[in-house]
């Protein structure tokens, strides 16, 4: 499958394929129970973390592991996304499924970059519908095979610079990106150009009459370097924090008309070293919490500037490069380079001390979000190129002792996928319950696992 005007793109286009019958050699889930990995001889379980794989062994997909699995490469890597929220509505179950998502590439050179707008469609679970005995005929199973290839349509701008993240919102009719890129400032886009040609032909071909630059609605260059930590408000429409690596944050307040923002040019700088990640409270409007290089989570109240109300000073042994805040519960979600979970309530956090700890990566932890659908359960991914999702509410099980070689594994791990090199960002979709993608150097997957 490829991306609509396949001669413009040429070789940035977008390819999405579902897996075939037997999986690849290097795509791999583990699911507690069910996931199996094959080499010589007998098939076993393969955890990774707990054993290196022996030469020779190859890993197989085990689709029955999953509800759905697909794939898709976009040229150049994109290290960061966000989901569009659409108008197909929530808690959606049924397929074919579709998503909206933006993404930044990180391309070779900073000429080569683009802000993409991609929309996915067609996608159909793993699980074969049975078929009728009168429609066995081959010409018959190509045909059906041929209805439910995905699809995917990219709507492509040219942007100077590798996008180091990008975060998206809805602010009434528009839909905005906020972009921290390489060149050192935090950028706000429009994106109704392009999802309004991911949606229709005729806008797909004047978008691409007209493809230049991105051009901004805003920007701002008060950091004086680059950074990572950026937020949008879920309370308050197109307010914003963005954080740099000197440690400084910002905090912009929206103008009227939606086209500028007021910054506070006096920063928030308790940190002492670079500021990682930044999440808003979902329910307090004037609340945000960071993490940093210098080894602390810090929550802040912006009407009380310029130093944090609290602090876990110590939250990890090195680095703490990513944190997400529960949407349900006080708990504040933490990953850092020692490869370590940590779940925080917010009522103990003076405490300086987690209420959940767990090791199962191997190597720095690089995405974490709580479920929109199930405050108990949340993903990671690691530089391990493990993406693992856990479930708090489990507090005994017995998987281990049904599974030869993993009775170490921790109640609460419901699954490890693998399959991808470099896992940089994960995000479940908030209107497809248990739906997530997972984007790294090697692509983008989209799955959903027989787990959540």
């Amino acid at each position: 499958m490829s991306a609509r005007d396949e001669d413009t793109l040429a070789e940035e286009e977008g390819e999405m394929e579902e897996m075939d019958e037997a999986g690849s050699d290097d795509d791999e889930g583990v699911e507690m129970e069910e996931e199996r990995a094959g080499g010589e001889g007998e098939d076993k379980v393969y955890v990774p973390g707990i054993e290196p794989l022996q030469p020779g062994v190859e890993l197989e997909m085990d689709r029955s592991a999953y509800r759905m699995y697909h794939e898709c490469q976009t040229g150049a890597p994109c290290l960061s996304f966000d989901v569009l929220r659409d108008g197909d509505g929530d808690g959606r179950e049924q397929f074919p499924l579709s998503m909206l998502l933006c993404a930044g590439t990180q391309a070779d050179t900073a000429m080569s970059n683009r802000l993409l707008v991609m929309r996915m469609f067609n996608l159909h679970g793993t699980e074969k519908e049975k078929e009728d005995e009168e429609s066995s005929e081959e010409e018959s199973d190509e045909e059906e095979e041929e209805e439910k290839k995905p699809q995917m349509e990219l709507a492509m701008m040219p942007h100077y610079g590798g996008i180091n993240r990008v975060r998206a919102t809805q602010r009434g009719d528009q839909s905005l990106a906020a972009v921290w890129s390489e060149k050192g400032q935090v950028e706000i886009f429009d994106l109704q150009p392009q999802v309004e040609a991911v949606h229709s032909a005729a806008a797909m071909a004047a978008f691409t009459t007209k493809q230049k630059e991105a051009t901004s609605l805003f920007s701002f260059s008060g950091h004086m370097t680059e950074g990572f930590a950026i937020d949008w408000s879920p309370t308050v429409p197109g307010r914003l924090v963005s954080g740099d690596c000197k440690k400084n944050i910002h905090v912009w307040e929206p103008r009227e008309g939606g086209t500028s923002w007021q910054i506070d040019q006096r920063p928030f700088s308790s940190h002492s070293k670079s500021v990682e990640d930044l999440q808003w409270s979902p329910t307090e409007a004037t609340v945000f919490a960071s993490c940093s290089v210098d080894q602390s989570i810090r929550v802040w109240d912006i009407r009380a500037p310029p130093n944090s109300m609290l602090s876990a000073n110590d939250a990890h042994s090195s680095d703490v490069n990513v944190i997400s805040w529960n949407r349900n519960e006080p708990f504040l979600l933490s990953g850092g380079d020692d490869g370590i979970l940590k779940v925080w309530d917010l009522r103990q956090f003076k405490s300086g001390s987690p209420v959940a700890n767990f090791k199962q990566h191997s190597s720095p932890v690089t995405s974490v979000e709580w479920s929109p659908a199930d405050s108990s359960v949340f993903a990671a991914s690691g530089a391990d190129d493990v993406v693992s999702q856990w479930d708090l509410s489990v507090e005994s099980c017995d998987v281990g002792a049904r599974v030869e070689g993993v009775k170490d594994l921790p109640p609460q791990l419901l699954f490890l996928h693998q399959g991808q090199t470099e896992v940089k960002e994960i995000h479940w979709h908030p209107q497809i319950p248990g739906v997530m993608i997972s984007t790294a150097l090697s692509g983008f997957n989209v799955f959903r696992t027989i787990s959540v």
